[in-house]
């Protein structure tokens, strides 16, 4: 097995952290610092080491559905003492949570200890589906939702084609392809408007349903199968 794929089995980060961290000199093989990118590991033999943190494989795997509520942030430990996602899940077990959702936003957060999961749900190029609930200050113009979809420039980066749809009075659902920092902010900070409320409701057909905030359920097992295969399916759209 290849140590970038190791260390994202182990959870400790996606295989693009692990080469990161490989190439910085933070990793060990068998007590040996190592910096080559293409060596494999014998994950019954060999023991693997970042930071002096021995990794080990967590052979049960650990799949979870949160509703994270605003003013929480998407990691294992904050500088700021704010409150952190996984104070909400009460399991002897260590996750990591897929991807991020803004401090001030809420609804949908996966957590797994699934590296390979992991990997795939969050790489760029694979354009998994998320869709969000938004509240604005005032309404967009049919021509403003035109551009929405379109793409928009928000500082250097012009954003892909999405989906948006008006569900009430100032309100909107989103389907984004891509998950660029603040970018639904962003986009409408372009268009003049601000974002009352964010909520991320569903990653591909995984929804949120009724869970209520702060809560969480574990995955059922037809759901994780439609996630490991959710790369195929949506490169299929």
């Amino acid at each position: 097995m290849r140590l970038q794929k190791y260390i994202s089995r182990a959870g400790y980060a996606s295989r693009r952290n692990a080469e990161l961290l490989i190439k910085d000199g933070f990793v060990k093989v068998n007590g040996i610092t190592v910096k080559d990118m293409g060596i494999k590991i014998d994950p019954d033999k060999d023991s693997v080491s970042i930071k002096g943190k021995l990794l080990k494989i967590d052979k049960e795997m650990i799949y979870i559905l949160l509703n994270k509520p605003e003013g929480v942030v998407t990691t294992l430990s904050d500088n700021f003492n704010r409150a952190i996602v996984s104070d909400f899940i009460d399991i002897d077990r260590r996750i990591y949570p897929v991807g991020r959702l803004d401090y001030d936003s809420k609804g949908l957060v996966l957590m797994t200890n699934d590296g390979d999961l992991t990997n795939m749900l969050t790489h760029p190029a694979n354009h998994i589906s998320k869709t969000y609930k938004v509240r604005i200050d005032r309404e967009l113009a049919l021509t403003e939702l035109e551009r929405f979809k379109n793409g928009i420039d928000i500082g250097g980066y012009v954003t892909a084609k999405c989906q948006i749809s008006k569900k009430g009075h100032l309100t909107y659902e989103i389907i984004l392809y891509e998950g660029k920092n603040r970018q639904i902010r962003r986009m409408f900070e372009v268009l003049g408007r601000k974002v009352i409320l964010l909520e991320r409701i569903s990653i591909g057909s995984i929804s949120i349903g009724s869970l209520k905030e702060g809560k969480w359920r574990k995955l059922k097992d037809d759901e994780v199968d439609y996630l490991k295969n959710l790369q195929n399916a949506e490169s299929g759209r």
